[in-house]
């Protein structure tokens, strides 16, 4: 079980239905907006597990985000990533793996411990399980890549994965920034229009597909993400383990 606490915060796992309906609208309000007409909700939220981050004061539900375990790559396939990238290389990773997904923040709360704990909580499960791979759907918002030229050109110099895990392109709606981009990157643009959640993957030692997915539904471009956990530079693992107690 976990139970995890930062300042203000806590994390800890759904164990309800309520708990699962309140992530259920927070990602609404976090990818379809106030005004959306359904919850936001899928066959994937009965098979993953769920952390909640809350506000112990007023116990607000201030982020979520959900777990989805695998034995290993020959269970790919069950991902939700899966849906939108060809992933046939990554069947060839033989060690447990843990796709996180349907990340957000409250778009009220921006105090940056937030995104500490959700990672300081990532780590405690990764290490408990003895999780060897994190993957996962990173997203920018909106559904124009020309307004992320530079992260695009960023992410195209720097963080393209290995061949050998390297995403095919399976989604109907594509860029293939790596393809058509011809830019240098403005480093400070890029780093400003870098989603927090990806920019973490990169520091810690991340990879991203060649091409980023055009979901209208979400209203959203992503990138596949991978983290192979032993390439996590050992002063962040510290500090990250620090946070997981």
């Amino acid at each position: 079980m976990l139970d995890l606490a930062k300042g203000r915060y806590r994390a800890r796992i759904a164990v309800s239905g309520d708990d699962l309906e309140a992530a259920q609208r927070l990602r609404t309000l976090a990818f379809r907006g106030p005004d959306a007409e359904r919850l936001d909700r899928d066959d994937f939220d009965e098979t993953c597990t769920h952390v909640l981050i809350e506000d112990i004061g007023s116990g607000a539900l201030v982020c979520c985000f959900r777990l989805l375990r695998l034995g290993s790559g020959a269970e790919i396939g069950r991902s939700y990533s899966a849906q939108f990238y060809e992933l046939s290389a990554l069947a060839a990773f033989d060690g447990p793996m843990v796709e996180m997904g349907r990340f957000c923040i409250h778009p009220d709360w921006h105090d940056p411990d937030i995104l500490r704990l959700a990672w300081g909580a990532m780590t405690a499960l990764v290490d408990r399980d003895g999780v060897e791979m994190l993957f996962g759907c990173s997203s920018f918002h909106g559904t124009e890549a020309r307004d992320y030229s530079d992260a695009f050109a960023l992410l195209r110099d720097r963080h393209i994965a290995p061949k050998r895990w390297l995403p095919r392109v399976k989604a109907p709606a594509v860029f293939r920034y790596a393809a058509r981009l011809r830019r240098k990157p403005d480093l400070k643009r890029a780093q400003a229009k870098m989603p927090p959640l990806l920019r973490t993957y990169l520091m810690m030692g991340g990879w991203v597909s060649d091409h980023a997915v055009i979901d209208r539904d979400l209203d959203t471009l992503h990138v596949f993400t991978g983290l192979e956990i032993r390439a996590v530079p050992p002063g962040r693992a510290r500090l990250l383990r620090a946070v997981a107690g």
